[in-house]
């Protein structure tokens, strides 16, 4: 059973191991200094966001979801429990406190784009470069509304 709760502040080093992981194994588009800075960036805010996490049987973090303001800017999960539900019942779990979510995910990341087109998002539109401008192209996604 996947148990979801909000983060807590000695979750922090965890959240960023798994936002490590993942990118690791679905990333592989990243140039090396790209991949890097983003890390530096991450491990700024990261630990201290208020996240949406699904934990294991133990309360140990196995996956984590940032929604600000109806936008979902992060969804990430260990590889180890990838292709279980666990991102599912994430994304379940933040459109049950708001109907409308939209997100954005790299255009390079097919597995991401077909899985939250199987949940239900809908493309909207593109951007040729991601939110630092670098040239990762998003698709930009809306669910419900």
């Amino acid at each position: 059973m996947i148990v979801i709760r909000s983060s807590k502040p000695d979750d922090g080093e965890r959240v960023v191991e798994i936002w490590r992981d993942a990118v690791d194994a679905t990333h592989d588009f990243l140039a090396p200094n790209d991949r890097m800075a983003i890390d530096e960036m991450v491990c700024g805010f990261l630990p201290a966001a208020p996240l949406w996490l699904a934990v294991d049987a133990n309360d140990r973090p196995i996956a984590f979801m940032l929604i600000d303001e109806g936008h979902m800017e992060a969804l990430f999960v260990d590889p180890e429990v990838r292709g279980q539900g666990v991102g599912a019942a994430l994304v379940r779990h933040g459109l049950s406190l708001q109907s409308t979510m939209t997100t954005d995910v790299n255009e390079q990341n097919g597995q991401a784009v077909g899985f939250y087109e199987r949940m239900g998002f809908r493309r909207t539109g593109r951007s040729p470069l991601d939110g630092q401008g670098r040239p990762y192209p998003l698709i930009h996604l809306r669910h419900g509304g």
